[in-house]
């Protein structure tokens, strides 16, 4: 039987004998790729144990690894929070049959959906002195950019959610005499969690992955830790950037976990 994941349908019998053909054929690239990297890393001497083993002590992970990845994640965990707040009041807002909320709601989404994260998080972390007079912490920067531009996008995906469902839901949710509100957070939204949980938790993985960027004002992450900490005590620059994406892809794997958990339970609950 096959499994459906949240990020895909299952294939019917032609599409899974194509899908294993194009696994054998992937498979094998993979394997040729892994010998050539193999090969040049052993002509380079990046095999060499004095350059791994460090990864293994346990003053390194209680000085570099833990605690940048403790940084990584508060600052994933409050954008995934902020964000999706700011996603479902603009999204709520873009939705309104109002053109004075409509229009403003739409022209701040697609500004901060359209600004480049990096700069939103240099313009906060330099900018605020000229606008507030006062140097916001390196975290708040993070936060600010993760928070407007993550934000921005999860307040489309949600209002493209509500706008998949059929008309006919809304129209019956207003013939029993439910006002707007109650609409949206009684008979849309619940149903509409089905269709928007597969891009909410690929948009929730691309957060977490650009909470990296806050290396460039200085914040305390897993990649500045890991990259000038680690590399600059053991020159092991390579070795470090390979722990740091093991990391990431294992707390990535555990939210894919988490969505096809959800997902199951989101499907299982009656409309």
């Amino acid at each position: 039987m096959s499994v459906c994941t949240t990020l895909y349908e299952p294939p019917g019998p032609r599409g899974v004998r194509r899908n294993r053909v194009l696994t054998v054929l992937v498979v094998l690239a993979l394997l040729a790729v892994a010998a050539f990297v193999y090969a040049r890393f052993d002509a380079k001497g990046q095999w060499a144990a004095e350059k791994w083993t460090p990864l293994l002590r346990a003053d390194v992970w209680a000085t570099f690894i833990l605690p940048g990845l403790a940084g990584t994640l508060a600052a994933a965990v409050a954008g995934v929070v902020l964000a999706g707040l700011f996603g479902l009041v603009f999204a709520t807002a873009r939705l309104s049959d109002h053109r004075w909320v409509r229009i403003p709601a739409a022209v701040v989404v697609e500004f901060f959906r359209s600004v480049p994260l990096l700069l939103l998080i240099f313009f906060a972390f330099f900018g605020s002195y000229v606008l507030i007079g006062v140097n916001i912490s390196a975290f708040a920067a993070v936060l600010f950019g993760l928070t407007l531009y993550n934000g921005s996008v999860i307040a489309e995906i949600i209002r493209a959610g509500v706008l998949s469902l059929p008309k006919g839901q809304r129209e019956a949710a207003y013939a029993v005499g439910m006002r707007k509100g109650q609409v949206m957070r009684l008979v849309l939204l619940p149903q509409a969690v089905k269709a928007m949980l597969p891009a909410l938790i690929s948009q929730f993985v691309v957060l977490l992955k650009d909470s990296a960027l806050g290396l460039i004002v200085g914040y305390d992450e897993l990649v500045d830790r890991g990259l000038n900490g680690i590399a600059a005590n053991f020159s092991n620059v390579i070795q470090a950037a390979v722990l740091i994406a093991a990391i990431f892809i294992a707390i990535n794997m555990a939210l894919d976990r988490l969505a096809a958990r959800l997902g199951a339970s989101a499907r299982a609950r009656p409309a």
